[in-house]
């Protein structure tokens, strides 16, 4: 049966096959061998995937589920699933439900359909669907009915990822890995395992469904092409953790329960800055389960809203001139005997290996911004980054007074003695307490910024998944840890190596940290100073991927080979043409179809209105008519001439062949700059037009009717 739980400690998890569920359920000798594969890595055993999937079949169908999917993670950036009941044919024309061990472990999806960069042929359409034990099974409920969902990898016939979680997967080995070594020179010798942590906060906005459907664009781009400026936007900034609308508060509840039966731990929800934008945020999990879980988050989402009369607007930036929506991907590291390795402590300049850790980040990100850039690069937040509303599109860490000054004694001395300490804050009225006050303050603007024990990764796109950006997050820590490993291990006085590493560290990586004001215009003049790359475009940032540097890091720690690089580079660059390619002919079409018509509609009304008039005889003045018509006609001239240049600069971009990076250079400088002229008249003639004529709800309509 269905969950149908009536308090919240019975909700959540209800439709999870977790850890309790598997204690209860499973023999003690199969749970005890699972969860040793679950933990510690050890291979598992095909016997205890047999009683496991017995188990998990009875558990589903006894909750409704007739089918089962391996759920996957393509490099489409959303999840597949293909369905199989668990009916197997009797000899006496009847049915049993059975589910295997064999279809636990193993699946095998059409792989042909799937981008694959050029690692495979369309004819060669094997692929293989792995069974991730690390992220447990769940149940999804719809009116069609229940489906048993295991999380799985995806592979192809020869063996390369074609997914987002192999590699993420991979990349939580890498850094555990080399993680051990730094921790077990500082004499940690209970730790067997250093996992990576994220909770992102989500960003998305809510716009009425009916007013969604008859806007092209938003239908088949997720944002608009075409929207004047609204008399109110974001300016009162009244809206940001406003009273909650009664039909959104409606929602967020829906949307909460049904994450809670999945075990996902929506934590805190509020508005967002823009009107109509909202932010969902989690408790942290484990890298993986955190990414499983932002999937079925955003999927969610989106269900939920049209239950309500609403679209979910997951793109970076659905409406120029007012913020954007992005993921901040807070990240950071655990030992599996409870401890934080970037909890500093009440001490910093006395805890020598949270120092160590850290500067092990500080490296990674300087040496390797480029890369940690491109994690971030889609079509939509090449809108977004560097727009005054999100971070720049320059990679700079923000630390902090207290863990700044701790690395300015470090570089100075090459040892720090003193911590500053955060105190109290006293607000000055009597019957209000002296808050506790934080060793530093937040800094919004920040794209890497250090919030306490973590650090928040604000580049993130809002409708990606974040495998992507925590993939090169533990890849690159792994190779500075690594290196940093390999110096303490042949240290003869570990102490003074310490010291003398963090100073170097700091010496040599400075440039990367940044406190101040990353929107100022001074701060983009003192990064190029610095010798920080500024990669403005998608087009650009994906090139850094198949860098000679990039490849020897992934081939080093086994995350990524130089094919599934390569692959993956031309995967994004075709994700960016395609992008560019239906938002151009979007742009085309409503423009022909929808805003031509109502233009020439309301010019022919203004003549007729003109002529009617001087036929009356009365000597009236025309002149205002005739002058707003002298500017309509003008303006719909104009957008006319830009309508053929988008048209030929599209079909000349969708003709080049042979070289995907020219190609995707030709739709950002070609096309891209097209449709922006062409936008302009566009908005223009929004605002001259008569309302009523008007073909599609405006950002007005939009934005506040929810």
């Amino acid at each position: 049966m269905k969950c149908e739980a009536t308090s919240l400690n019975e909700m959540f998890g209800c439709n999870v096959f977790n850890d309790a569920v598997m204690r209860e359920r499973l023999p003690k000798a199969t749970y005890k061998a699972l969860k040793k594969t679950i933990d510690g890595g050890v291979p598992l055993d095909p016997a205890v995937a047999e009683v496991v999937a017995n188990a998990m079949k009875d558990w589903a169908i006894e909750k409704g589920a007739t089918h089962f999917t391996h759920w996957f993670q393509p490099m489409t950036g959303v999840t597949a699933e293909k369905h199989d009941a668990f009916i197997s044919p009797t000899a006496d024309g009847k049915v049993i439900m059975e589910f295997s061990g064999k279809e636990l472990i193993k699946g095998e999806p059409d792989a042909s359909s799937f981008p694959s960069g050029g690692l495979r042929a369309t004819f060669e359409a094997r692929g293989y669907t792995a069974w991730d034990c690390t992220s447990p099974a769940f149940l999804k409920e719809d009116p069609a009915g229940v489906t048993l969902c295991i999380p799985t990898a995806f592979c192809s016939y020869t063996g390369e990822a074609l997914d987002k979680k192999t590699p993420l997967l991979r990349s939580m080995e890498a850094i555990s890995k080399q993680a051990l070594r730094v921790l077990k020179l500082f004499g940690n010798t209970t730790a067997t395992r250093v996992i990576t942590t994220v909770g992102p906060e989500q960003e998305y906005f809510l716009v009425d469904r009916e007013l969604y459907n008859k806007r092209k664009d938003l239908v088949f781009t997720g944002r608009t092409l075409f929207g004047a400026k609204p008399p109110k936007g974001q300016e009162l900034e009244d809206h940001y953790f406003g009273v909650l609308k009664e039909r959104i508060s409606s929602f967020m509840k829906e949307l909460n329960n049904e994450l809670w039966k999945l075990g996902v731990s929506a934590k805190t929800q509020h508005n967002e800055v823009a009107p109509a934008q909202h932010e969902l945020a989690p408790i942290f999990s484990t890298t993986n389960i955190a990414t499983d879980h932002n999937q079925l988050t955003m999927e969610m989402m989106k269900k939920v809203a049209a239950r309500h009369g609403l679209t979910c607007l997951l793109h970076e930036k659905p409406f120029a001139g007012i913020n954007g929506s992005g993921k901040h991907n807070n990240w950071s590291m655990s030992t599996n005997d409870g401890q934080n390795l970037l909890d500093p402590g009440n001490t910093p300049h006395e805890n020598a290996q949270f120092l160590v850790f850290l500067c092990g980040v500080i490296e990674a990100i300087d040496e390797y911004a480029e890369l940690l850039r491109m994690s971030a690069a889609n079509a939509g937040n090449d809108h977004r980054l560097g727009a005054n509303e999100a971070p720049p599109a320059i990679i700079s860490i923000f630390l902090g007074e207290q863990l700044t000054d701790i690395l300015e004694q470090l570089e100075a001395a090459g040892t720090a003695s003193s911590s500053k300490q955060g105190g109290e804050l006293k607000i000055g009225v009597n019957t209000l307490p002296a808050l506790p006050k934080d060793t530093t303050d937040r800094n919004r603007t920040s794209p890497f910024a250090f919030t306490g024990n973590k650090f928040e990764f604000r580049m993130v796109p809002s409708s990606a998944s974040i495998s992507g950006p925590n993939v090169v997050l533990n890849t690159i820590v792994a190779e500075t840890l690594s290196r940093i490993a390999d110096r303490l291990e042949k240290a003869i006085d570990f102490n003074a190596e310490v010291e003398a590493l963090c100073k170097e560290v700091v010496v040599n990586h400075k440039k990367i940290i940044f406190n101040g004001n990353g929107y100022s215009d001074e701060w983009v003049a003192e990064a190029e100073k610095r010798g920080l790359p500024n990669i403005s475009s998608t087009v650009e940032a994906v090139k850094h991927l198949i860098s000679e540097k990039s490849i020897a890091v992934f081939e080093k720690h086994c995350v990524l080979s130089k094919a599934e690089l390569y692959s993956r580079f031309e995967i994004n660059l075709e994700a960016y043409i395609k992008q560019i390619n239906i938002e151009a002919l979007t742009m085309i079409e409503m423009s022909k179809r929808q805003i031509v018509p109502a233009a020439i509609k309301f010019a022919n009304e203004l003549a007729a209105s003109i002529n009617a008039v001087k036929l009356t005889g009365i000597d009236a003045d025309v002149s205002v008519q005739a002058e707003i018509l002298k500017d309509v006609s003008g303006t719909l001239a104009s957008f006319k001439k830009n309508i053929e240049k988008l048209e030929k600069a599209t079909a000349e971009a969708a003709e080049m062949h042979g070289d995907t990076y020219k190609q995707a250079c030709a739709y950002r400088d070609e096309v891209f700059t097209a449709m922006s002229e062409l936008r302009a008249d566009g908005d223009k003639l929004e605002t001259m037009i008569d309302a009523e004529l008007w073909p599609m709800p405006t950002y007005a309509d939009l934005l506040f009717n929810v």
